[in-house]
């Protein structure tokens, strides 16, 4: 008989599911056939600060003639990443349950241990943010509002909303000039109706702070507003109108660098003479790291114009989360949060003191951090990071999700979707799991439906980026896979977000042309109302806030998976080029979508997605 011995994601295997609290009591019970005759069996326990533990099991009970059961009980006080397998004294010798590629155990001491994420018992997340949908603006490219404003020296400012978006590198690939569209805060404020009528809840903001790009990711005043955008009083405005509609807005924070021609560095002396560039004794100079003053300095990526924070700088630190620091002051201002760009460069100290000043300031307020990897046990900077342990961030932007959808949506290969799924559940805190943004485009990625489109070809050189352009061909197929992989990402774990645009069917390349104007007037009727349809849903499911995933089938071009909790939801995606009959695990699903479903028996399109719901 071939026996699965664990599974950690089985109650009867481990009585929690998944990371747990402090101090949570875990059963964990292994099974063994008869015929190995084992004589003892241990828990062993490892973490990262090099602690073992073995503990005893106990003999259980029998079960028939074949198999027998052995159990024991642990809980870890503290949080942490904590690492196990079982070791067994068998009548072959000494061997071990370890974990296969999947969450089952197998006999063989040469397999990797499971993980068990451990996360403080005062670990919450907003309850607010979660069954939402998130909208990601970039400021300069959402809307104009008309009003006209004196623009500093050096932009380049359009008049042709709508046109390509400009790039013009030097021999080097340096971008030394950047155009601006003018889109701004009130240009946002007076779309609020339209961004409500999608079942939008929350507004996450691309950089608003004073700098010199058109992405201000070079922050040059953290204090301010930028001049194309507005001022103080229009974010004020803008974070209140939106609450009006029900919706939050959550702000980008760039602290890990800022730009050169800043208040802070001022290498351009756009802000007099002072600045750590130009003066040691400046208040700013021990924020940056300089090899030789003032032209050699750390960089982000090697990247002149964005000069390197030390943000283990009690001075900095202080600056940023102090009493009267940047963090509160813009949620005293009206913002709800802060999205913490490349948060896998700062290190703790900046991200402990930034948690406590946040927390501090709005009870509520969401911490969100980007992290493109699995966050619950990354390495950054030769330390294993502790962002989701209930002290720093409440969740991060899920790029596995992401990277999972749309490998489904180009290859059609369904096969290991759910694994990845199912991976990102059990690894992550659930607090942090109910709040994922789960996104399928963003700023720094092509537009999705180019990516579908093209079936993920588009190709781009240092100098030359993949602008964008399809068929009419290419576009249907991209809206057919788009609208599939909505579906999905609407109903998985976490929370949606849309890059504007992308729900009207925006098309665009890479960098900076996933950047263009919303095409207001413009746009795919048939795809906003499939995204206002999926608001719609999220709104009224209440299980899309804290249900379960069920992982059902990932087979042959179809993925099928349930949300369960308050209704049970499940969705049928089919990625194949054909229609395809789907037998349902029970009877008694209803579909939200329209498909006919006979018995079990539920009909399916090519290329599309059925949401279900069990009456």
């Amino acid at each position: 008989m071939d026996y699965i011995p664990f599974n950690s994601r089985l109650k009867y295997h481990k009585s929690e599911y998944g990371a747990v609290a402090e101090g949570k009591r875990i059963i964990f019970r292994i099974v063994l056939p008869r015929s190995l005759q084992c004589s003892y069996a241990f828990l062993s326990v490892s973490s990262d600060n090099g602690v073992k533990k073995l503990i005893p099991m106990e003999w259980e009970r029998m079960e028939g003639e074949n198999e027998e059961w052995w159990s024991v009980d642990f809980s870890a006080e503290k949080s942490g990443l904590y690492w196990y397998r079982f070791i067994l004294k068998t009548a072959f010798g000494e061997n071990a349950i370890t974990r296969a590629a999947d969450s089952r155990g197998r006999i063989s001491a040469d397999g990797d241990d499971f993980q068990l994420t451990v996360y403080s018992k005062d670990f919450t997340t907003p309850d607010w943010i979660k069954g939402s949908v998130i909208y990601q603006i970039f400021p300069d490219r959402f809307c104009f509002s008309g009003k006209k404003r004196t623009a500093p020296v050096g932009r380049v400012i359009r008049s042709d909303w709508g046109g390509k978006p400009m790039w013009n590198p030097d021999s080097q690939g340096k971008i030394t000039q950047y155009d601006f569209f003018q889109g701004d805060l009130e240009g946002i404020g007076s779309k609020l109706d339209y961004l409500e009528s999608l079942g939008i809840g929350c507004i996450y903001l691309n950089p608003i702070f004073s700098a010199q790009s058109n992405h201000r990711y070079d922050t040059a005043d953290y204090e301010s507003i930028d001049v194309l955008l507005g001022d103080e009083k229009d974010f004020v405005k803008l974070c209140s109108d939106a609450k009006n509609h029900g919706i939050r807005i959550i702000i980008d924070g760039v602290f890990s660098h800022t730009g050169a021609d800043s208040v802070y560095f001022n290498k351009e002396k756009r802000y007099g003479k002072s600045g750590a560039y130009n003066d040691k004794n400046s208040p700013y100079f021990p924020w940056y790291r300089f090899k030789k003053f003032p032209d050699e300095y750390d960089c982000w990526w090697n990247v002149d114009i964005l000069p390197e924070i030390d943000e283990e700088n009690d001075s900095y630190i202080e600056y940023m989360s102090g009493e009267n620091g940047i963090l509160r002051r813009w949620l005293r201002a009206g913002a709800s949060g802060w999205r913490l760009d490349v948060a896998d460069e700062l290190p703790d100290k900046f991200l402990d003191a930034l948690r406590i000043a946040v927390r501090r300031e709005k009870a509520d307020a969401f911490i969100l951090g980007e992290v493109w990897e699995d966050a619950s046990n990354k390495i950054s900077y030769s330390s294993r990071r502790r962002y989701l342990e209930g002290n720093q961030l409440d969740s991060v932007m899920n790029y596995p999700f992401a990277n999972a959808l749309i490998d489904f949506a180009v290859t059609g290969v369904a096969e290991g979707f759910n694994e990845k799924i199912e991976a990102i559940c059990e690894n992550y805190p659930k607090p942090a799991v109910d709040t994922l943004m789960n996104h399928i485009g963003t700023h720094d990625t092509c537009r999705v439906l180019n990516r579908l489109a093209t079936l993920g070809k588009y190709e781009s050189s240092h100098l030359e980026r993949y602008r964008g352009g399809l068929t009419d061909e290419e576009y249907q197929r991209g809206k057919r896979l788009l609208k599939l992989i909505s579906s999905m990402q609407f109903t998985l774990p976490g929370v949606p977000c849309i890059y504007y645009g992308d729900e009207v069917g925006t098309d665009g390349g890479e960098d900076p042309f996933n950047r263009g104007c919303f095409p207001w007037g413009k746009e795919d009727k048939e795809i906003l109302e499939h995204y206002r349809f999926l608001g719609s849903l999220r709104k009224k499911y209440k299980v899309f806030a804290d249900g379960a995933f069920e992982a059902v089938s990932s087979v042959m071009g179809c993925v099928a998976y349930k949300r369960t909790g308050r209704e049970s939801i499940m969705t049928v995606a089919n990625r194949n080029s054909h229609p395809i009959e789907y037998i349902l695990p029970e009877s008694g699903w209803k579909s939200l979508t329209g498909e006919n479903i006979e018995d079990r028996a539920l009909h399916i399109d090519a290329e599309s997605a059925a949401i279900l719901i069990l009456e």
